[in-house]
This record gives C-alpha cells, sequence and structure tokens, in this order.
C-alpha cells in the first residue's frame, strides 16, 4: 500500500496510516514503523458525523442540540491520510474507504434520544468473540449476537472459550461448542493459566487483524499478554457479583510478533445489532440458509408461526438446534421493536 505522497518526517507532508489507538478527540496512527499522535480535522469530523446523522435519519433539530455529540466517526483500522506538524502531531485530513465495517447498535442516552451506529473497528479480517468457560459463564445468546453482527457485515468468526482449565458452568457445555462446531465456526479452547490451546489459537491469529469482543472477566487482556508476553493490567472478576470489572478503558490495535495485530475492545454487558432488517436475521444463521426459499411464504417467511415453515421443520427433526433457534427468535422480537 502506498504510505505517503511526500516524505512523512517533513512537516505538512502527507502521510497515509492505519487507526492503532483512539481515545476522545485523539488517535494515535501508524505509518511507515512510527507512531503519530493526531486530531482530525473539524470540518471532516463535521462531515462524517453529518454523514451518521443522515444516515439514521437523525432531524437538523437533533443535530443542533447536541444529543450526539459523542459519536465518533473514525475507527481502529481505519486507513487515513494526515498531515504531520512541525511539533510531530498530525491532523487527519481525509479517510480512505474502508473494505468492512463491525458495528453495533449505540445505548440510548435518554429516552427521547435515538440509537446510532458504533462503528468497533474497520478493515477486519476476522471476528474472535472471546467467553470464559466459567467466571463468568458463557452467555450463548450474547455469542449469537456477536455472530450475527460478524455475518451481517461479511467478516468471518472464529470463537474462543478461555479459562478451559476451570470446571464448566452450566448444563450442556460440550453439546454447545459441537453445535457452533458443526455449523462451520472455529471453537478454539484456551487457557492462560496452563498454556492449553493457546499455540493453535495463535496460528489463527497470524497475517489477519482481529478484533477481540466479549464481557469483562472474561480474559481478554489475559490472552493477549499470554500471546505477547506482555504485562498489561488485568483484574479479577466480582466475586459477589460474578461480573467481570472493566480493564480496557480505550479501543487499540496491538500489533503481533507474527504479522497480524489484535484488536481490544472494552467489555460491554450489552451488545445491540444495527442496521439489520427482520427478513435478512434468518440469512445470519448459517444452519438456516439451506432452507430460505423452502417455506410455503419462500423469502417472506420470519419462521415464527407460519405454516408451511421449512425451517421449524428443521428444528422439529433436529437439522437445527433448539437453541440456536430459540436465539434466533430473542433476536428477531428485540429487532423488531
Amino acid at each position: 500500500m502506498r504510505q505517503t505522497r511526500k516524505h512523512p518526517n517533513r512537516a505538512g507532508a502527507l502521510s497515509q496510516g492505519v487507526v492503532y489507538r483512539k481515545s476522545p478527540g485523539l488517535y494515535t496512527v501508524h505509518a511507515e514503523g512510527r507512531a503519530v499522535l493526531c486530531s482530525v480535522l473539524s470540518r471532516l469530523r463535521r462531515d462524517l458525523v453529518g454523514l451518521t446523522f443522515d444516515k439514521n435519519h437523525t432531524s437538523t433539530k437533533q443535530r443542533t442540540e447536541g444529543v450526539y455529540e459523542g459519536i465518533d466517526p473514525l475507527a481502529i483500522g481505519d486507513r487515513v491520510e494526515f498531515i504531520v506538524a512541525q511539533d510531530g502531531t498530525g491532523v487527519i485530513v481525509s479517510v480512505l474507504p474502508r473494505r468492512n465495517k463491525l458495528s453495533r447498535r449505540s445505548a440510548v442516552p435518554m429516552p427521547s434520544a435515538r440509537p446510532f451506529e458504533q462503528v468497533i473497528a474497520a478493515n477486519v479480517d476476522q471476528v474472535i468473540p472471546v467467553f470464559s468457560a466459567a467466571r463468568p459463564a458463557p452467555k450463548w445468546n450474547l455469542l449469537d449476537r456477536y455472530l450475527v453482527t460478524a455475518e451481517a457485515a461479511g467478516i468471518p468468526a472464529a470463537i474462543c472459550i478461555n479459562k478451559i482449565d476451570l470446571e464448566p458452568e452450566g448444563d450442556g457445555f460440550s453439546q454447545t461448542v459441537e453445535e457452533y462446531r458443526a455449523v462451520g465456526y472455529p471453537v478454539f479452547l484456551t487457557s492462560t493459566v496452563n498454556g492449553d490451546g493457546l499455540g493453535e489459537f495463535r496460528h489463527a491469529l497470524q497475517g489477519r487483524f482481529s478484533v477481540f469482543l466479549g464481557k469483562s472477566g472474561v480474559g481478554k487482556t489475559s490472552l493477549i499478554n499470554a500471546l505477547m508476553g506482555l504485562h498489561r493490567c488485568v483484574d479479577a472478576v466480582n466475586r459477589k457479583t460474578g461480573k467481570g470489572n472493566h480493564t480496557t478503558t480505550s479501543v487499540e490495535m496491538i500489533s503481533l510478533e507474527s504479522d497480524g495485530a489484535i484488536a481490544d475492545t472494552p467489555g460491554v454487558r450489552e451488545f445491540g445489532i444495527w442496521d439489520l432488517h427482520d427478513q435478512e436475521l434468518a440469512h445470519c444463521f448459517r444452519e438456516m440458509r439451506p432452507y430460505l426459499g423452502q417455506c410455503r411464504f419462500r423469502l417472506d417467511c420470519l419462521h415464527i408461526d407460519e405454516p408451511g415453515c421449512a425451517v421449524r421443520r428443521a428444528v422439529v427433526s433436529g437439522q437445527i438446534s433448539p437453541r440456536r433457534y430459540r436465539s434466533y427468535q430473542r433476536l428477531l422480537e428485540e429487532n423488531s421493536r
């Protein structure tokens, strides 16, 4: 990829790089082996936020009220052009077209506000939902949300179940893992305590930009430490609530020694699906795809209570996991609100 139009060390030179780290209003851009702390050109930020508003059909009144001043128009993995200043800092002046993007539905800060798209990362090679076998117990419905989001974005996904050295919590752990493998998702069982599965998992990350998604406490930061020999801060799970404590507070991309990178994202307890029509949801469940269009109502069937539904027949006959089907029903109900 062409990195510069002028020499990157000259003040005023226009350079190209990748956003590796972001915090409110500031971005660390990597270009030609160096890191440049950048702000965003005010006009560019205004234009990018304006596109988000327009896409969400937000009124001019809502814009001027500043309800969405917290929108961040750039994401980890974005390829940008920036100008280097005399003091060595930079100003981002343009964002190059994205190959893809991984997004979530924002939380609603007040009853009168509308949700908007939050782009987690751009130009992603694979999504890695990270869960723990125990402490906290895996929430399979949340895993399905992550996988649906990856499918909707056209990004490959693999699953990591960490803390496999602990006794799995909940019934049917092994069966559920095999259900995901049966529909084509690689599942890596890892432990940062005894090292189980880390070699195979490390190999799956090589040469790719991978985004880790998961709740606090599942061990995302511990995994990165084990994979790279780092010593980043980790917190134990709260023993009273069973919930994880937030360790990663900003989004950043971490380079691997073997030509690849990981985006470590802050743990979130809610993950809303963004911009997915009801008729599109079933296509995001891989095991349902062979049956789509075979229902009595063809592609208009939502696979809930319609007569002659091929998907429901497949559930009854055991071709589709009943648990995954219930997860589909739940997501469809939430998506229709």
